[in-house]
């Protein structure tokens, strides 16, 4: 298959076939990869020598592919839904038994015998004298009829001794509607200096010569769309093709031409002259199609060499990672009886009943009966650097709202869009009522990778919503954090805080415990739907209670009332409904208004930290009253998911008993995944270790398009390794100290990564420091002392009551276990210290402390 992708895709075009099967393609692994011409090939092979089996499907089938099941290097089937008609390749074909023992098993039909042929058109192998008949098609007796003609194709030049068999089959299916792709907004085209000043000056004659946006927003967001079709245009509609064919040139083309009636010519006239001439256009083309494509990604790979082209990089890679996929978009999805919708319109209707009964349903809850007294007090305007400020926490090249309006525009105009905003603000402000159009929202289904990939319940709603509504809820955010204290137990997303801070003290509390040999009773709670379930008046009454000022909790309120979205899903938009209960997933204000409930709710129960801990919704008890806190957030309408709240016990004794919630037991677990983190009852780190591996390798094949790709220079792969790879294995290890085994599970793991990115194997007997050096990157256990080192330092730097500090500073009662003692993480830090001949005191100095932990890549 190597260099004939495209000349098999032109073939199939031209010949009108739509399914090919394929084998001796003789491709190591068990990916998909577009072949150009909308053809996509499906293939497994496990010898880049020998056999090799797969699938090549138009592009109209391609998204209608619901199941690849790959068997062995000789066996594969594909599932494929084609408007409502069910094509599914039959049962394998057992080792050892023959075609037709097998077709008389199934009650099936070996198709190529019902046509009659002349012998030329029934011999599909054709070598060195010899003319057999070995590939068949199967089917179903029942779909005979559906057939008209099966025959070997002649003339074709793409295999040298196989022959392409084609059956034809006429299908009775639906009318398929042609699907529409949205157009696009070339907003990227602002990132120019040019392009963004021809946008100020046509802006600016919309306006009548004016350099103030008018102050109404209906008239400032007609026109600037109106502006923005004359300068950046849109995009065309339809579906990118051939990303990875764009080598395949006229003269290339031409040449398999040549070769092709050349092919025809020796067939019809079996002479020596017609035999070398096939043959020399055949080493010709096949010289043509290496320089053509040599040629083609020197190119890019000199343009990706660069600093502008740095930023296409990870777009190429993230594009390579789309194509080896099997199935890109889910396009059936289950109903609620788990029965599969195949229908556009029903799988519409799903996703819509879906959402809707999740964001307006509220868990029961008790009705407060005791009011709170609203802070009635002045407010100031909002002023320019407040708006300026917000748009520089806004990031660019994000997907814009219903309004079509993102913040580069803003940020393109400058100094007049900050006027206009805080104009428009100050308005919003005094009236509490802001633009309709910003209530308008779409919202899209995530996958929360885990689960059936067909059900609802496992996909994550995320809005997207209009930029200036976002920049507008930064800067009330800016004002609420002011005025309300969220207690210490939050860590998430709030300053000076983060994953770490939470991980880092938990594991250290667990640490202190099981020296101490004394019990610990973590019970980690997880709230069902907490961000969709939370009650619209339950979010008034604790933004009341927390002290926010009536006008920003009226101004919150509007933003949430009369707000309407609709599902934008892989078979088209569904219809719009109400939103009434929840926050909105996606806003930029929701993370801090959730704070602000959990901070209210938990005040009964909550001890001071680590005994409880939350981040956003995720949170860890470590006593034994969760009976309270289930009951206080129950009854304010956050339900405890029963099945999800979790249990560890940390050194167990015997009758320790169990911890119920209103009469059922909670699972007891020895380990737990806490913020991405795996910690464990007996304290160690050897499960977290294996994740960390398993998260690299997941990171690698992401971009293993890139990494593999021997073209690429080795400068660009060791910046994509450090930001994809490397940085998934060494989340949280700055918390625990590693044993040299531990560590050499992730240097040996990274060496594996570094050989096939290289394209090295053990055999070649290169020496690991060669592969380091080549591929510049150094060892990952020095990282990780690097990593452990620099985040002690920083707890180190930190205030006496911060968390980090009074972990490390506590002493337990108790006396450590007899034999060897458990590794501690300060057994590590004083073992780093010494390596790097560093002592406590060096951390104080930020500088010096960085420059004496440091580990540079090579």
């Amino acid at each position: 298959m190597t260099g004939k992708g495209r000349e098999l895709a032109d073939m199939m075009e031209r010949r009108k076939v739509d399914i090919l099967c394929v084998q001796e393609t003789r491709w190591k692994g068990n990916k998909a990869r577009s072949i150009g011409a909308g053809f996509k090939l499906f293939y497994y092979g496990v010898d880049s020598k020998r056999n090799g089996v797969g699938v090549v499907l138009k592009e109209e089938f391609v998204r209608n592919v619901l199941e690849v099941k790959r068997v062995s290097d000789r066996v594969m089937s594909l599932k494929l839904e084609i408007e409502g008609v069910m094509l599914n390749g039959k049962e394998r074909n057992l080792e050892g038994q023959m075609v037709v023992d097998f077709s008389k098993r199934m009650d099936m039909a070996l198709v190529n015998t019902y046509f009659q042929k002349r012998e030329e058109h029934r011999v599909t192998y054709k070598s060195g004298g010899r003319r057999t008949q070995v590939d068949y098609i199967l089917c179903r007796r029942g779909n005979l009829k559906e057939i008209s003609d099966c025959k070997v194709v002649v003339g074709e030049s793409v295999a040298r001794q196989h022959r392409m068999v084609v059956c034809r089959m006429t299908l009775m299916v639906c009318k398929k509607k042609k699907s529409e792709i949205e157009k696009k907004t070339k907003w990227w085209k602002l990132k120019k200096e040019e392009c963004c000043e021809e946008f100020r000056q046509k802006l600016r004659q919309a306006l009548g010569g004016q350099v103030v946006l008018p102050d109404d927003w209906e008239t400032t967001a007609e026109v600037i769309r109106e502006t923005r079709r004359k300068v950046l245009g849109v995009s065309s509609g339809r579906r990118k093709e051939d990303k990875e064919t764009w080598w395949w040139n006229e003269e290339v083309q031409d040449s398999v031409q040549r070769k092709r009636l050349a092919k025809k010519k020796w067939d019809m006239d079996r002479t020596e002259d017609n035999r070398q001439e096939y043959k020399e256009l055949q080493r010709r083309v096949k010289r043509e199609v290496s320089k053509a494509k040599q040629k083609a990604y020197d190119e890019l790979y000199t343009r990706l060499d660069t600093r502008e082209g740095e930023k296409d990089l990870y777009r190429l890679a993230r594009q390579r990672d789309r194509a080896g996929k099997d199935v890109q978009q889910v396009r059936v999805i289950k109903d609620r009886d788990g029965r599969v919708l195949t229908s556009e319109e029903s799988v519409q209707r799903r996703w819509k009943e879906y959402f809707e009964e999740l964001m307006n349903e509220e868990n029961e809850r008790e009705k407060r009966v005791e009011g709170v007294n609203s802070v009635e007090q002045k407010v100031d305007k909002i002023r320019k650097d407040e708006v300026r400020k917000a748009l520089k926490k806004m990031k660019s090249g994000k997907a814009v709202g219903p309004d079509d309006i993102p913040v580069e525009v803003w940020k393109c105009l400058g100094e007049a869009a900050v006027e206009f905003l805080t104009s428009l603000f100050n308005r919003v402000l005094e009236s509490e009522r802001m633009p309709e159009e910003w209530r308008r929202s779409v919202l899209v289904p995530i996958f929360k990778n885990k689960g059936d990939v067909q059900s609802c319940s496992n996909y994550r709603g995320i809005k997207l919503m209009s930029h200036t509504m976002k920049v507008w809820e930064r800067v009330v955010e800016a004002r609420l954090r002011k005025v309300v204290e969220i207690c210490e137990q939050q860590y998430g997303f709030m300053p000076r805080k983060s994953t770490t801070d939470a991980i880092f003290a938990l594991r250290i509390l667990m640490e202190k415990y099981r020296d101490g040999q004394r019990e610990l009773h973590c019970v980690f709670v997880d709230l069902e739907k907490a961000y969709d379930r939370v009650p619209r008046e339950e979010l008034w009454y604790c933004m009341r209670k927390s002290g926010v000022a009536e006008k920003y909790a009226r101004v919150v309120q509007d933003m949430y009332e009369r707000s309407r979205t609709v599902v934008r899903c892989a078979v088209g938009q569904t219809e719009g409904f109400k939103v009434e209960v929840g926050l909105h997933q996606g806003s930029a204000l929701s993370p801090f208004l959730f704070a602000i409930v959990m901070d209210q709710l938990s005040e009964e129960v909550r001890q001071e930290s680590p005994w409880t801990m939350m981040f956003a919704d995720d949170i860890v008890i470590c006593s034994e009253s969760i009976e309270q806190v289930e009951e206080n957030l129950e009854r304010r309408g956050m339900k405890v998911s029963r099945s999800k709240t979790e249990y560890m016990c940390v050194n167990e004794r015997e009758g320790s008993g169990t911890v119920r919630l209103q009469g059922e037991e909670v699972k007891k677990v020895q380990e737990f995944k806490y913020l991405g983190s795996t910690v464990q009852s007996n304290g160690e780190c050897g499960k977290e270790v294996k994740k960390r591996v398993q998260a690299g390798w997941n990171g690698w094949r992401k971009v293993w398009g890139v990494l593999c790709d021997r073209k690429i220079s080795a400068r660009i792969k060791e910046k994509v390794y450090r930001t994809v790879v490397r940085a998934a294995m060494l989340y949280g290890l700055e918390t625990v100290s590693l044993r040299k085994r531990q560590e050499s599970e992730l240097e040996v793991a990274e060496l594996k990564m570094l050989r096939f990115s290289l394209g090295v194997t053990r055999l070649d007997r290169i020496r690991n420091k060669y592969i380091r050096g080549t591929a510049h990157v150094g060892r990952l256990g020095d990282k990780v002392r690097e990593a452990r080192l620099r985040w002690f330092g920083h707890v180190q730097r930190r205030e006496s009551e911060y968390i980090g500090r009074r972990m490390l500073d506590m002493e337990l009662p108790g006396r450590r276990q007899r034999g060897r003692p458990k590794r501690r993480y300060m057994d590590g830090i004083n073992e780093d210290m010494k390596l790097v001949g560093a002592s406590v005191e060096d951390a104080e100095d930020r500088d010096r402390w960085r420059e004496m932990i440091r580990c540079g890549d090579p």
